[in-house]
């Protein structure tokens, strides 16, 4: 039904607008730099509106992109360059060597032949994981990954010598390939900010003091500690735990803007640690609370915990007690008092950067002041890359993008 539309980003608006294009009969490249397709979404512990694991519409969809045979999805993958015009793009797509070919079973016989470990990045680094690794259970593409250090060395030689179906291809050079492509779909999706930039919070010098997308991995039954809110620090149970709102958000020497899910997310990470420790304590010291709509229910249900406190408050400095407890600095702004407060765990609430604000679309195209993506003709921002949303806005916006995209290969 005419020329492809490439779609960059395999998260849940990239996913969305993939499959509603290829299921309207278009046909589509998928292009995503990790190593599998879910992007944020499969870190998650649980997502709105139904706090449930991601694992189980991440499947629904795995499934409708593997039966369909229009759809071309290209993993650890990067568009270096955007030519031509509406209708007549040209793209460059620079894929990254894997060292893992197609006729990788999982088996994980390379896994258990190596003894090194990198840092795991789908754990946002809280622990290693061997560098022949599966980036998760429930990964699509279902095949591991050779880490590029052990490549050229012994290391790489067992997890070659280890597969019995020839797939560990230390030689792989990685690819260079040009999509002819009508429309594009941008859905790279957003990156947390860096809490080390905070630098009133001391972030890299106290291990007790992780950000909220470590708070998932933490939660999550696949996570550095199968589940249990463990300190990282010494793997103590927490007793006192507080969220910070706005780490570096709203304000304008880091995130001028306010992310919108930020405020959600430590009211739900609260609930993940009074269902696992009963008597912990939870202290969210914030700004206000911004919870819309729908959300104003499950913010009262938080609320009327009585072990969930609430501080109108901007923290505004993090140091150790030299034991592992953090000391937090700050002025409660209903009475107007400073005060210090003692916590084991704390939890910084990063916002949403937009992967455009880090990495500009090799193409002109138009940027607000943040980073994020405008509209152009022919190359459709979708998802967190135009705005921050949720899980379910963002599968809204990638389905407006296909949309868009379909328009201008139809109309051609």
């Amino acid at each position: 039904m005419g020329q492809a539309i490439l779609v960059v980003g395999g998260g849940m608006s990239g996913v969305s607008a993939a499959l509603e294009a290829a299921e309207a009969g278009y046909d589509v490249v998928l292009v995503e730099k990790n190593p599998y397709l879910g992007g944020r979404v499969a870190q998650l512990h649980q997502y709105f509106p139904k706090l449930c694991p991601p694992y189980c519409g991440l499947e629904i969809n795995f499934k409708r992109i593997k039966s369909n045979p229009r759809i071309q999805v290209i993993t650890m993958a990067e568009v270096t360059a955007i030519e031509g015009e509406p209708g007549a793009y040209k793209a460059t797509v620079s894929q990254a060597p894997r060292y893992v070919n197609e006729k990788c079973t999982a088996c994980g016989l390379c896994s258990e032949a190596v003894e090194a470990t990198v840092p795991n990045p789908f754990n946002y680094g809280l622990d290693e994981i061997k560098a022949a690794y599966l980036p998760h259970e429930m990964a699509y593409p279902f095949r591991y990954v050779i880490d590029g250090s052990i490549v050229e060395g012994d290391q790489g030689a067992k997890a070659k010598e280890a597969c019995p179906y020839d797939a560990v291809d230390l030689e792989d050079q990685g690819s260079e390939t040009v999509i002819e492509a009508a429309a594009v779909v941008w859905a790279a999706g957003w990156s947390p900010y860096g809490p080390a930039k905070i630098e009133y919070y001391n972030f890299a010098a106290n291990p007790n003091l992780i950000s909220n997308v470590q708070m998932e991995r933490l939660a999550a039954k696949g996570g550095p500690t199968e589940g249990k809110i463990q300190r990282p620090g010494d793997g103590a149970e927490p007793k006192n735990v507080a969220f910070i709102q706005c780490a570096g958000s709203r304000d304008v020497n880091h995130l001028p803007f306010c992310s919108t899910v930020c405020c959600l997310a430590s009211l739900k990470q609260a609930t993940y640690v009074r269902e696992q420790l009963p008597g912990a304590e939870v202290t969210i010291y914030f700004i206000d609370i911004r919870a819309m709509d729908r959300n104003e229910d499950f913010y009262s249900q938080v609320k009327a915990d009585e072990k969930i406190n609430f501080v109108k408050s901007k923290i505004g400095l993090i140091e150790s007690d030299g034991e592992g407890n953090l000391i937090l600095e700050g002025e409660d702004t209903t009475s107007g008092e400073r005060f210090k407060a003692e916590h084991d765990l704390v939890v910084l609430a990063t916002g949403m950067q937009p992967n455009t604000d880090l990495t500009k679309i090799p193409a002109d195209m138009v940027y607000d002041e943040y980073g994020f993506v405008q509209a152009a003709e022919g190359i459709f921002g979708a998802g967190t890359v135009r705005r921050p949303s949720e899980v379910h806005v963002s599968v809204q916006d990638g389905t407006g993008a296909a949309l868009k995209a379909i328009q201008l290969v139809a109309g051609r």
